[in-house]
């Protein structure tokens, strides 16, 4: 006779549940043992599968919403700054008398109207890398009409090396 322990021992035994065991005690045969063992491999590794595919899925759209709003967090802070230079750049013109001006507050007020105009709020914008690309070619054109640098990050990088 078998001493066959029930499952709950089997599974603090083994730490998985095997079913072999009641399955024998139950009068099967040695072939639907064996079978319970053999596919008892294919099983555990479809269950690991399934498992840490749900693992890597709920990971990635952890990492993929970080990453989203750390680029937002970016495009958001350039399209300020082009913002900001644009504004200023128009009110240090905007009384000037001298006739050149008025072609640079023209290129002003197309970067002002650009950035305007972008979608802020939809995330899902089909057109947001060709939106970005016609305001930062519009900002160096500004750029290169009021006589200034037009690298992003000499202006960012001088703000933070600024300490208090």
């Amino acid at each position: 006779m078998w001493l066959v322990p029930n499952s709950t021992e089997v599974e603090l035994l083994f730490g998985v549940t095997c079913n072999f065991f009641i399955t024998m005690a139950s009068g099967c045969t040695s072939e639907d043992l064996f079978d319970a063992i053999i596919m008892a491999d294919d099983r555990f590794h479809d269950e690991g599968f399934q498992e840490g595919f749900d693992k890597g899925t709920r990971q990635g759209l952890i990492e993929g919403r970080n990453h989203g709003a750390t680029h937002g967090a970016r495009l958001s802070a350039e399209l300020s700054f082009y913002y900001g230079f644009a504004f200023t750049w128009k009110c240090i013109f905007q009384d000037s008398p001298e006739p050149r001006t008025r072609k640079k507050l023209k290129a002003l007020e197309n970067l002002l109207a650009l950035i305007q105009s972008f979608p802020h709020d939809d995330p899902q914008y089909g057109n947001l890398q060709e939106d970005v690309g016609k305001v930062r070619a519009k900002f160096r054109q500004v750029c290169s009409l009021v006589n200034v640098p037009s690298d992003f990050r000499d202006y960012v990088s001088k703000g933070e090396e600024m300490s208090f």
